[in-house]
């Protein structure tokens, strides 16, 4: 793999998004098929970025004024649609990612653009569209924390996550996609992540990278 490319596991971050109940649980709002098989592969990476000390953020979308809404979901907002809505428990983030169950998200914090810290170089923030650079301080606060690889996993390939890797491509940061770990990936995908020289890897992959001491 080209140099440049290559993941610096030492200086990676884990960057999960839309993994709130809404996206992820059955039965929710915004849940489509296959959800539930990717809860374990982000389990795992969120485990295995703790475990190392390594930095993680939580990117979330609350939908709470229509103006503030993708285009293409905001009549269901305005019909007064419970989407994301901050305060609900659809809004919240799934069991998997939380570092304790009783976490609750500091909506008005995050839709003023802080970061809300939940641990030890762990953060969760708000992004007004698909992708989680636009509009947001996320970019500073990667560099701030040096990272230069950034591996995603979440919800969904086709929306935000795809728009936030070809975000993360712009910033010339080294991406990782967990392929077991993100809803929605599907083949033609994969290969256009290859020719902006994304490194699409399975989550038990990764965890053992990270497991690898540096030399």
């Amino acid at each position: 793999m080209d140099a440049l490319l290559a993941p610096d596991w030492a200086n990676a971050a884990l960057v999960t998004i839309d993994v709130q109940r809404d996206y992820l649980e059955p039965g929710g709002p915004l849940a489509s098929g296959g959800l539930c098989s990717v809860l374990p592969g982000v389990g795992r990476l969120v485990r295995e970025f703790r475990r190392s000390g390594l930095p993680i953020v939580h990117v979330v979308r609350f939908y709470l004024e229509a103006e503030e809404v993708d285009l293409p979901r905001r009549a269901a907002v305005e019909a007064g649609g419970p989407l994301l809505r901050p305060g609900t428990p659809g809004a919240e983030l799934i069991d998997e990612a939380k570092p304790h169950p009783d976490l609750k998200m500091d909506a008005d914090r995050l839709m003023n653009g802080g970061f809300q810290a939940i641990g030890p170089n762990e953060w969760i923030m708000y992004k007004p569209r698909w992708g989680a650079f636009y509009r947001t301080k996320l970019e500073h606060h990667l560099k701030d924390l040096g990272v230069s690889t950034v591996v995603f996993c979440g919800a969904s390939f086709p929306n935000g996550t795809r728009a936030t890797v070809y975000q993360a491509s712009e910033r010339d940061f080294r991406i990782v996609l967990a392929r077991d770990a993100v809803v929605g990936l599907y083949d033609r995908g994969e290969e256009e992540l290859a020719q902006i020289g994304v490194s699409v890897l399975p989550s038990g992959e990764i965890a053992d990278a990270l497991a690898v001491p540096v030399a």
